[in-house]
């Protein structure tokens, strides 16, 4: 039997089937070769009942075999195409199915989708479907009353004269699908709808149903005349030249093959191989998602590096487990691509920066919903309540990935637009930089796509692309490594190899949430060719898989500093990576090593510590230092109320580094911390003259790093339970009363000792337009030190090594914001022990 099924038939009569517009272009192709399908020839050399072309006997003349033959050969082409046929009418149908009650909703107040919507989606449908259901009621009798007078060209006639409703159809397929595709987006009801469509499955077929997408669907209308075309070549065949049939049957031909051509010369993308204005092979050399600054708002693009060209395009949304198909945004001929100076840039649009806040808020969130699906799995939880969390982390994450890049990258075509992509890693800009340069460096000619080959050139990007997801972790296998969760200590020794004399220093980037950020840096080692920075930082992980050490040339000119301060205009000498191997790194002695890049030879070393290792509190052996002694043994000898050492930092800080952007989140050196705690340790008497020589970033550090070592956190393991209850009271009044009564009940020297803290912490924050520290931010750095779970219950809560940004972490960082966002409270005010309770319930 002959299948023209609607989507076993493939019409270039190759084995495997077709591969739906998924993975296709734009528009999709449709192919009008004449072949005979490979079900026919098959049959015809295989079967021996007499539809062989070998002669049988007792068939009488050899002119009544051809006509029998023929005829027997008809009927089943007619009959493969009406089993095919009863399908397509069955996914029109489907698809016509939620019209009804969409535009039954598009007049009440809440709409699913309005009627513009409604009409642009299934813009045609309903006369296509009416269209082949009178078709396929005609034919189908008379091929179930078939002999030598049944004639039906007439109706391949009338089938072909109605094509001009095939051409309205495509026409406005790219808008249907675009809309269809924005409707999901933006309403979960529609969404629900379009990935599910329920199609009747043929009469005598086993499948009652089968769920298709509508993306899927609308394809088919196209897909269709092309079969319809390949049954006419067929039919044509078998059909003798002298039957009423067979002029009906070529006029059907002619008008669907001009048809198909017309559309074709819009739409022609096999036909033209992918090659240069020069004539060489254009071949991909680097591919990956960037994301672009488009009319003021972030929209993550696939960018495509191509011999002669940069492509920029969008991943078309697309059901799951179906082919993505790319729509291009833009493209730059590499030779008319420039790089824009800082100083030529500076009419670029200003960079909207996500406050680093609301960054931290959301890696928190993914952090909570990856607890709650490795609970889930633990407890064999339901498939479905996996996939809900699942997706809602993708979210997150995507949002995260559009989110967090600041670095601009330009890119400048001679002709006139500019275009502005943000990144998270200079390394990553720098590599991009690099690769579009060297391709530079060829004789390249410049030149203007047309549609054709820029269709073409779209649809290669599908089959060459080597960056296949999105980079966010809920993309990744489950036996993928998850990464380093703790802190990695790394020093950065020296480095040889450069040519000439420099100002020189280094960066640490590492991954985590799925793109790179910039971590650390060295100070800048002024003219030399051997720099001798020996500087160590420690570096928190967050499910980090890769370090990178970027070293640049420090500029010092004035005019080539740009306005944007996002903007890194140092010169970068050399960049390499390693990968954080879990084995290698998590032992307790450094591991030393050396990054080869651009000739330049860095050496480093690192340990790692994992985060239940960081957060064991060890109280120091010698009571006579202020490090991991208690705070109440540290103010009776020193008869303050604050211990010197916070007194000191603070007031260092205030002095001269209530401005420095990144003020307590940004590492101070490690070195220098330690060289910090040992002077305070000893109670040298040089601590004033060292403090006020030393990078502030490490005073800052220092002073986290005595609260982080503190025999027991400020606000004391018994209270930490209650903390967290109190801070998770919604009624106002109680929740003032509970925290103020918190705050009474702890030790005379810690409640001093953080109200004093809280102070500065204010004080910092009134600077944030400069110093870029709001109150959210300086809460997340010190929340979590000041208050942690007594060690017992945090062997409790550490099932997981993603816990670090666990439901705990936030309510930790919620106290220290609920305090700090509080009008000043007042020592004396506190303990006159009378109970607060708040004016502006």
């Amino acid at each position: 039997d002959f299948n023209y099924g609607a989507d076993e038939y493939d019409a270039e009569g190759n084995e495997e089937p077709k591969a739906l517009p998924e993975g296709s272009e734009t528009m999709p192709y449709i192919d009008e070769s004449p072949t005979m399908s490979p079900q026919l020839s098959a049959r015809g050399q295989e079967s021996g009942d007499g539809v062989s072309p070998t002669p049988t006997d007792g068939l009488g003349t050899g002119g009544e075999r051809e006509a029998g033959k023929g005829l027997e050969m008809r009927k089943l082409v007619l009959s493969g195409f009406l089993a095919s046929e009863e399908i397509y009418i069955n996914q029109l149908e489907a698809l016509l199915l939620p019209m009804k009650p969409l535009k039954a909703t598009a007049t009440t107040s809440q709409p699913v989708l309005t009627l513009q919507q409604i009409e642009t989606i299934f813009y045609k449908i309903q006369d296509i479907y009416e269209i082949h259901k009178e078709f396929y009621d005609s034919l189908c009798p008379k091929v179930q009353q078939w002999d030598s007078n049944v004639t039906m060209g007439h109706l391949f006639q009338k089938l072909a004269s109605q094509l001009g409703v095939y051409k309205a159809f495509v026409d406005n397929y790219k808008i249907a699908l675009e809309t269809a595709e924005k409707c999901s987006q933006s309403n979960y009801q529609f969404q629900k709808i379009s990935e599910e469509l329920k199609v009747k499955g043929p009469k005598d077929s086993k499948e009652s149903h089968t769920s298709v997408t509508m993306e899927a669907l609308l394809y088919k209308p196209i897909d269709r005349v092309t079969r319809s075309t390949l049954v006419l070549h067929d039919l044509l065949k078998h059909t003798p030249a002298d039957h009423p049939d067979y002029p009906l049957l070529q006029d059907a031909l002619r008008i669907s093959q001009n048809f198909l051509s017309s559309i074709n010369e819009d739409i022609d993308p096999r036909r033209t191989a992918v090659t240069t204005p020069k004539g060489e092979t254009r071949q991909l050399v680097k591919d990956g998602f960037l994301v672009e600054l488009s009319e003021g708002s972030r929209k993550l693009r696939h960018v495509f590096l191509f011999t002669d060209v940069l492509l920029c395009a969008k991943l078309k949304k697309t059901a799951v487990g179906k082919q993505q198909q790319y729509d291009c945004k833009w493209y730059v001929p590499l030779a008319d691509l420039v790089f824009p100076s800082p100083e030529e840039s500076e009419h670029c649009p200003q960079v909207h920066v996500i406050p680093d806040h609301e960054l931290e808020d959301m890696k928190m969130k993914i952090s909570a919903i990856k607890s709650e699906v490795q609970k889930e799995k633990a407890n064999k939880g339901q498939s479905r309540a996996i996939e809900r969390l699942k997706k809602k982390m993708f979210e997150n994450e995507f949002w995260l990935l559009l989110n967090s890049p600041a670095i601009p990258f330009r890119i400048h075509n001679r002709n006139g637009k500019s275009y502005l992509f943000l990144l998270s890693s200079d390394y990553e800009r720098s590599e991009w930089r690099e690769a579009i340069q060297k391709l530079q460096k060829k004789d390249l000619q410049a030149f203007v796509l047309s549609s054709v080959e820029l269709q073409v050139l779209t649809g290669s990007c599908f089959k060459l692309r080597t960056v296949h997801n999105i980079p966010v972790t809920s993309n990744k296998d489950d036996d993928e490594s998850p990464g380093l969760y703790g802190f990695l200590h790394v020093i950065v020794h020296s480095a040889k190899g450069f040519k000439q004399s420099a100002n020189l220093y280094c960066t640490l980037e590492v991954d985590s949430f799925g793109y790179f950020v910039s971590k650390a840096k060295t100070r800048v080692f002024r003219d030399t060719t051997e720099p001798q920075w020996n500087e160590e930082f420690e570096i928190e992980l967050e499910g980090s898989q890769s370090l990178r050490i970027l070293c640049y040339e420090k500029c010092y000119d004035k005019t080539k500093l740009n306005k944007d301060n996002n903007e890194i205009v140092d010169k970068i000498m050399g960049k390499g990576q390693i990968q954080l191997d879990p084995q290698a790194v998590q032992t307790k002695n450094w591991h030393m090593d050396v990054i080869e890049m651009n000739g330049i030879k860095v050496e480093f070393s690192m340990k790692f510590t994992s985060r239940d290792m960081s957060l064991k509190r060890t109280p120091s052996k010698k009571q006579t230092g202020v490090f991991g002694v208690k705070i109440s043994v540290v103010t009776k000898r020193e008869r303050s109320k604050v211990p010197y050492i916070v007194r000191q930092c603070i007031e260092e800080v205030e002095k001269r580094g209530i401005e420095e952007v990144g003020i307590y989140r940004i590492s101070g050196v490690a070195t220098d911390i330690q060289a910090l705690k040992a002077v305070f340790d000893a109670n040298n008497k040089d601590i004033l003259v060292m403090l006020s020589d030393m990078d502030i970033n490490a005073i800052a550090g220092t002073l986290k790093l005595y609260f982080r070592e503190l025999p027991e956190p400020l606000l004391t393991d018994r209270l930490y339970p209650a903390f967290m209850e109190g801070i998770a009271l919604s009624d106002p009044a109680a929740k003032e009363n509970c925290m103020m009564h918190l705050l009474r009940s702890l030790p005379d020297p810690n409640l001093i000792t953080f109200l004093f803290l809280l102070e500065h912490l204010k004080r910092v924050a009134e600077k944030e337009p400069i110093n870029k520290m709001s109150l959210h931010n300086l809460a997340t750095v010190f929340g979590p030190t000041l208050l942690r779970p007594s060690e017992g219950e945090s062997k409790a809560h550490l099932t997981l090594a993603s816990d670090i940004w666990s439901h705990d972490v936030m309510a930790q960082v919620q106290v220290l914001l609920y305090y700090l966002q509080h009008p000043p409270i007042s020592f004396t005010e506190l303990k006159r022990n009378t109970l607060y309770f708040s004016t502006d319930v």
